[in-house]
Order: structure tokens, then C-alpha cells, then sequence
């Protein structure tokens, strides 16, 4: 049984204040998550906790802190080390000191994994199960659910929370896209295909017009467990390895065989509503062959050699 986690200290009315306005400046000028704010705090709380008096802390005990993250996971220490970066620069920025201690804090590489692939033909074979499914007279209002959440899936790229959160009338039939606030708070513009309408459109009957939600289950939405479950069990029907597959890997093979198709790499980061463009540009990676071809074909100076020639 996991043990509890133990309070931290009581922390200072000044550790409290300026952890207070430097959390409050991320949200309004960077708009930074919720779940970032309330990681940032806790690691400011307990850093605090500490050392006892965090906005005056010193190089040698920034130092120590860090010497007791280090049996901490890579991720939780990059975490840590930025949120404390983060507000010593803000400390000096606002000219609470006129200094910066934070370079005693480590600085741990994170190497971006590669999303999983899957292949044209493993999507090939997911779609063909569902149209097995759903090819009777009369199909079941469920494998007319999961047909609606797979083209969703696949052909918008959506999050699983997003998806599984649509409002019923988040969807139309005459309007090709859906407007989604994400994380941070953000909004994009999601293109809609003409299958995932037409899913959609078979799914809507089926749905009690007094649900707030496209997918609703019991009192609330279908929960993103549940969804993970039904895409696992379709990958397995569709005789592929139940842990290559995820509503997250949909969403990865919708980027990447965008990407694959030509798309363009600004536009596939507002669709999938990334923040920042190094976090689409992990898609690069599945076909750097066709990227090599496209600049030796389309590169201006390439055209000029033709003409020259």
C-alpha cells in the first residue's frame, strides 16, 4: 500500500505571496495550464517547506534542494527545476532580487520520445472491423458509438478528453469544423471530415436529446478509460497488438499521415492545438525521406538550376 505524502512545513507569509503572484503571471501572461499551476505550486510549496525562506534563498542552498531530487524520475526533475527557474527569473524580473541563484539547480536532458506509428494498412484494417460492424440493416447504436469515436480519432486528431467531452450540439451537419478550447484555456479551429460527420450523423439518433453531452455514460460523458478500453479491443479485433494502439496513437497516425500527405507543419500545429511548434515537429522524424525529395523538388534554387540548365 502506498504510503501517504507526508504535509510539507508551513511556508512563510512572503514565500506564500510571491509564490501567489508569480503562479498568477503565468496564468495571465502565458497562460499555463491548471495542472501546471497546481504542480508549480506544490514544488514551490515544498521547496519552500525546506528551505524555510524560498524568495531569499541562496545559491548553496538552491544546490542542496537539488542534491535531494536525485533519485527523482528525469520528467519530475526537469519539472521541478523549471518551476524554480521560472520564479527566481520572475523574482529578479519584477526587481524582488537583483540576482539569480537558480543555475545551482540541475539541468536534466530530456530527450522527446517518438510518438508510436501506425502504419496506412493497421488503419486500414481498424476501419475495415467497424465496417464489418456496422454493414447490417440495422447496426448496434454502440458500434455506431465507436465509429463515430474512431473517425473523430483519426480524422481530427482530437485529444481523448476533448472527445469524449463534445457537447451533443458541438457538431454540425453543415459545418465542416468544431471550435475546441484546449489545454491552457486556448481555442482552435478543428476541420471536421465528411466521414467523421456522416458517423457522427449516424450516431445523433441515438443520443437523448436532453444529454449535454455527443457521448454521454450514466450522469457525465464516457470516460477516457473507457475509451482506452474500446480502442484496445478494436485493435486486438482488428489483429493488431492491443499495446501499439491508444486513442492517443489515433491521434499521432492522423499528424503523421497528414504530414506523410504533404500537410503543412504550421497548419498540423493548429490543428492539434499545440502551444509550440517543437511539439508538432516530433512528426518529422516517420518520413524524412519524403522531406528530402520535397526540398530537392520544390526548393526555389532548384527551379533556378532547371533554367539555368
Amino acid at each position: 500500500m502506498a504510503r501517504p505524502r507526508a504535509e510539507p512545513a508551513p511556508i512563510s507569509q512572503r514565500d506564500a505571496a510571491m509564490i501567489d503572484r508569480y503562479l498568477a503571471m503565468l496564468a495571465a501572461e502565458r497562460g499555463a495550464a491548471r495542472n501546471t499551476l497546481l504542480a508549480y505550486r506544490n514544488d514551490l510549496k515544498d521547496a519552500a517547506s525546506v528551505l524555510g525562506n524560498l524568495a531569499d534563498a541562496d545559491r548553496a542552498g538552491l544546490g542542496g534542494l537539488g542534491e535531494g531530487w536525485a533519485n527523482l524520475s528525469p520528467a519530475t526533475l526537469a519539472r521541478k527545476s523549471s518551476a524554480l527557474r521560472g520564479f527566481f527569473g520572475f523574482l529578479e524580473a519584477e526587481s524582488i532580487r537583483s540576482d539569480n541563484p537558480s543555475d545551482a539547480l540541475p539541468r536534466p536532458s530530456l530527450r522527446r520520445p517518438l510518438p508510436k506509428i501506425l502504419s496506412h494498412q493497421d488503419v486500414d484494417a481498424i476501419f475495415g472491423v467497424i465496417a464489418e460492424r456496422i454493414a447490417g440493416a440495422h447496426p448496434s447504436p454502440l458500434d455506431l458509438r465507436l465509429a463515430a469515436l474512431i473517425e473523430l480519432l483519426y480524422g481530427s486528431g482530437l485529444r481523448a478528453s476533448e472527445l469524449v467531452s463534445l457537447p451533443l450540439r458541438s457538431l454540425s451537419a453543415d459545418r465542416p469544423f468544431l471550435i475546441l478550447r484546449g489545454k491552457g484555456g486556448r481555442e482552435r479551429l478543428v476541420p471536421i471530415s465528411d466521414r467523421a460527420r456522416a458517423a457522427v450523423a449516424a450516431w445523433r439518433p441515438h443520443v437523448p436529446e436532453e444529454s449535454q453531452w455527443l457521448f454521454p455514460s450514466g450522469k457525465s460523458h464516457l470516460s477516457r478509460v473507457r475509451l482506452f478500453q474500446l480502442v484496445r479491443a478494436l485493435a486486438a479485433q482488428a489483429g493488431i497488438d492491443p499495446a501499439r494502439v491508444s486513442p492517443h496513437v489515433l491521434r499521432h497516425a492522423f499528424a503523421t499521415h497528414l504530414l506523410e500527405g504533404g500537410a503543412d507543419l504550421r497548419a498540423l500545429q493548429a490543428m492539434l492545438g499545440h502551444a509550440d511548434i517543437a511539439t508538432t515537429q516530433i512528426y518529422t522524424h516517420v518520413d524524412a525521406g519524403r522531406l528530402v525529395a520535397l526540398v530537392n523538388a520544390r526548393h526555389p534554387l532548384v527551379d533556378l538550376k532547371r533554367r539555368d540548365a
